[in-house]
């Protein structure tokens, strides 16, 4: 081969890796933001990365588009290795044309999409894009249009993570809002429908672009983001280490990690943790710590619904999903969001076949107007529906109130739970003592000569009773009361024992859960 060919080959590949040039570059890193090709870098194993499509050209000859060069059409696509997996990935390349999203840059996040589905890898998107190319019209909202199917056909076979880096507005929104999770950096990402000017000129809302779409905004109120990271660098360590935790599509499990914290050990300090008045409030996450491996839980959502806790972590190297109810926020009752936030996450782990476990202290649905006109029936459903569909093990905890329709809804033993344990201080019941005192003892109550002496003997004879652990026991839906400190222990023999479950359902296209 001549040696003019080779160079103009280097050189032809020289101008496309430099994107948009060194200015743009430069402006790139002055806004607080890595280019694409280094955040791919970060992204994959050193030296694993393999570029496609690098030399894909727009052919649109739109307002002078014909004389306008675009290095890569404006997106870095490719895969390699992350922890020695196959990953696919598309990265938007800011500096070409503000990384706008036309005819052929949307194919060649098609092309990866299809590669990463036949191959049954993992899809990272890491966004950084002004929107759709205006000059190509109708070409470039078709781009969307393949984006989102595609997002659509690969959702349940293959992880989908998609991390807003930049700019990410209008239809944009909709490519990862259809993946399994999103990642936003501060103060450098925004996320909505229509921008500040727009929302403005139309309702005369005056608000900020930070204020409205900001990695805060869509990490706390609206949960439309799963993660929230501090730069460009943070967002990619926790990529990597959430791909740690998941297979690499739906026909396998996640890695097994070579667990160097016994599971073998009491844990004393659990026989503690309960408070002994029932309504005091205590922290899941100290439970949580000190169940899982080396006490590393990945909380997803962890500033959405705090009243629910998400998050992967591992007992004896197993990847385990967690959803626990949380006593230190609004007494870890169940409302609209964290129906919402728990059902999503009950079916991503089903989808990916990651066994779930199930921390259980509810004293009910949230009550009030609010909830009511908001449809917390519709959201709580959602809830019954995700733990019922799943098949993956599920083992159910409960460490204090599990009451009503809400015991039911944090996957009770007739909604498939396979193994369901509690400790001595649950309370599994209709509703809470006084309460269900007040109903059932109203008459002896309120003919007694001392009404407030005669409803707290009552109150006490319902809790000794009827809040406690075994008459749940009694009836089977309680396989074991277990010592606080064995949680660790009986938990991994659980999931050890469940490892081998096969469960199979009703020929059915998909069932319809209450969106």
């Amino acid at each position: 081969m001549s040696v003019e060919k080779l160079n103009l080959l280097k050189k032809n590949r020289e101008s496309i890796e430099l994107g948009g040039g060194q200015k743009r570059i430069d402006k790139q890193h002055k806004s607080g933001k890595l280019t694409s090709r280094e955040r791919l870098g970060l992204l994959f194993d050193e030296n694993t990365f393999v570029e496609i499509d690098a030399f894909v050209k727009h052919r649109c000859t739109n307002f002078g588009m014909e004389k306008q060069e675009a290095p890569g059409e404006g997106v870095v696509c490719g895969y390699g290795k992350v922890d020695g997996r196959l990953v696919y990935a598309h990265a938007q390349d800011f500096t070409v044309l503000g990384g706008s999203l036309g005819e052929m840059h949307a194919k060649k996040i098609a092309k990866i999409m299809d590669l990463a589905i036949k191959m049954g890898a993992p899809v990272v998107g890491l966004n950084d894009s002004g929107g759709a190319r205006i000059q190509e019209a109708v070409d470039a909202l078709a781009g969307y249009g393949i984006i989102f199917y595609k997002n659509t056909i690969a959702s349940g076979v293959i992880p989908q993570i998609s991390a807003i880096m930049g700019p990410c507005a209008g239809g944009a929104v909709y490519s990862p809002a259809l993946t399994d999770f999103i990642y936003m950096v501060d103060q450098t990402s925004q996320m909505f429908i229509t921008g500040p000017q727009v929302i403005k000129t139309v309702t005369g809302e005056d608000v900020s672009a930070e204020e409205l779409g900001g990695a805060s905004t869509h990490n706390t109120t609206s949960g439309v983001a799963h993660f929230m990271a501090d730069n460009d660098q943070d967002c990619i360590e926790q990529i990597r280490k959430l791909l740690s935790f998941l297979p690499s599509n739906n026909a396998e499990k996640a890695p097994i990690v070579e667990c160097e914290d016994s599971p073998n050990i009491a844990l004393d300090e659990l026989n503690d943790i309960i408070p002994e008045g029932s309504n005091k409030a205590y922290d899941m996450k100290d439970v949580i710590y000190r169940i899982i491996d080396n006490g590393d839980l990945h909380e997803v959502q962890p500033h959405f619904a705090q009243n629910i806790i998400t998050g992967f972590a591992r007992i004896n190297g197993e990847s385990i999903g967690i959803i626990a109810n949380q006593p230190n926020i609004m007494a870890g009752s169940l409302d609209i969001n964290a129906s919402d936030k728990a059902a999503r996450f009950i079916r991503t782990c089903d989808a990916f076949n990651i066994p779930i476990l199930s921390l259980v202290d509810v004293p009910g649905f949230l009550p009030g107007t609010g909830q009511e006109y908001g449809g917390i029936i519709r959201h709580g459903a959602k809830m019954l529906y995700a733990y019922s569909e799943a098949t993956v093990p599920k083992v159910t905890l409960i460490t204090r109130k599990a009451y009503g329709g809400s015991y039911l809804a944090m996957c009770s033993k007739d909604l498939g739970a396979d193994i369901v344990l509690a400790w001595p201080t649950a309370e599994v019941a209709v509703m809470g003592p006084q309460g269900a005192a007040n109903i059932i003892f109203k008459k002896d109550i309120k003919e007694a000569s001392e009404p407030g002496k005669v409803r707290a003997e009552k109150i006490e004879e319902y809790t000794s009773e009827f809040a406690t652990p075994y008459k749940a026991a009694e009836r089977g839906f309680v396989d074991d009361v277990i010592e606080p400190s064995l949680t660790r222990i009986r938990l991994a023999d659980a999931f050890d024992m469940l490892s081998s479950k096969r469960e199979s359902r009703p020929f059915k296209k998909h069932g319809n859960i209450p969106l």
